[in-house]
Formats: C-alpha cells, sequence, structure tokens
C-alpha cells in the first residue's frame, strides 16, 4: 500500500496572456473555461490542497469562476509581481503552503487534457521513490506538472526572473525522478491562437 505524503497543488496562473488579447485563463472550451479544466483535473486527484496563483486579470477571473473558487480545497493567492516572472507566482504559492505541506505540484493553467489520471500516477510515483523531484517525460521531453519535496523549498524560494524549477531539476538529476508517460496530449498547453484552434480539433469541439 502506498504511503501518501501531504502534497499541495500550486496552480500557475498569474500570466497576461498577451498574445490573446484577453485573459487566456477564460478561454471557453467546450463550455468551460480553459483554466476550469486544470482546476477541475486538480479538484479531482489526490493533491490535498490547491492555491490558484493569479495576477493579470484577477478580478475578472475570480468573478467569472466564482462558484468554483468556492471549493474548500482552494486557496487564492494574489501575486501582485507577476510582470517579474513565472518565479514570483513560485513564491507566491509556495510560502502558502511550504510549512504545512511535504511536498508540493507545480501546474499550469494552460494544459486542459491534463486529466486526475495523469496527476494521481505522478503522486503516487513520487510517494513510493526515494527521490526530491519528480517530472513526466513524453517522447524524450521533459513535461510538466512537476513536483518537489520540501527539501527544495528554499531553493525554490531563491529562483529569480521568468523561470520554474528547470534550473533545479537541471542542477540535481540524481535527485529527479522521470515517469515515461505515453500520451502527448495530456501535455499540451496552450501558448498561441494556433494552439487553441487545434486543441479545438482534438477536443472534438
Amino acid at each position: 500500500m502506498i504511503q501518501e505524503i501531504p502534497t499541495a497543488g500550486i496552480i500557475l496562473a498569474a500570466g497576461a496572456s498577451k498574445r490573446f488579447g484577453q485573459p487566456k485563463q477564460l478561454l471557453r472550451l467546450k463550455g468551460k473555461y480553459l483554466l476550469e479544466w486544470v482546476l477541475d483535473a486538480a479538484l479531482n486527484s489526490k493533491l490535498n490542497r490547491l492555491v490558484l496563483v493569479l495576477g493579470d486579470s484577477h478580478q475578472k477571473i475570480m468573478q467569472a469562476l466564482d462558484q468554483k473558487l468556492q471549493h474548500s480545497k482552494i486557496q487564492i493567492a494574489i501575486n501582485p509581481e507577476f510582470k517579474q516572472g513565472q518565479s514570483t507566482s513560485i513564491r507566491a504559492g509556495l510560502s502558502i503552503v511550504k510549512d504545512h505541506f511535504a511536498a508540493v505540484m507545480f501546474l499550469l493553467a494552460d494544459q486542459p487534457m491534463l486529466n486526475s489520471t495523469t496527476i494521481n500516477t505522478l503522486l503516487e510515483s513520487f510517494w513510493s521513490a526515494d527521490k526530491d523531484i519528480c517530472v513526466p517525460v513524453c517522447k524524450g521531453s521533459r513535461k510538466n506538472p512537476t513536483l518537489f519535496s520540501r527539501h527544495f523549498y528554499r531553493q525554490l524560494m531563491r529562483v529569480e526572473g521568468d523561470h520554474g524549477g528547470r534550473q533545479l531539476i537541471d542542477a540535481n538529476r540524481h535527485q529527479v525522478l522521470e515517469i515515461e508517460m505515453d500520451d502527448p496530449l495530456c501535455f499540451f498547453d496552450v501558448d498561441t491562437q494556433k494552439d487553441l484552434e487545434q486543441i479545438k480539433t482534438l477536443m472534438l469541439i
């Protein structure tokens, strides 16, 4: 039987989405907001707590997702420094959970085909291994979401600029558990209008 480690999910959703001319988090896909797909996957997973980090257009996003954000598992973190890069959102989310959870999973807000099964596979593999970092790998490429134990919290809090945990992963390869995943669609992220049209086709909208 797998021994569960208390793990929080931090959803990084503070970006400005300049290429879309509107908050990317609120793009509509199959009757749901883009951000809502990731939220639902995380809510239906074995993650114990969710911290949703918002920045640009946070009031509009909170208003649109008002009912969903009332869930007892969700806590909102507003990052006023989001323009200074992803590292500021990592700090905003981690500062809330670092004293209460032994591990964290960082999730991106623009991966609508990520599902709870994939999240749980990563969690259970991480909980069963003697490693402090866990990343999914698909067709030879590292993907998101990623997991870190509290061993790396202090270093994550010191990351600066528009960087996530990639530098820590590269510098600590002996501590990294790589999980091979078969389905590349699960990690498809929506960065451009072309991506949006492609994901609509894939989701048969």
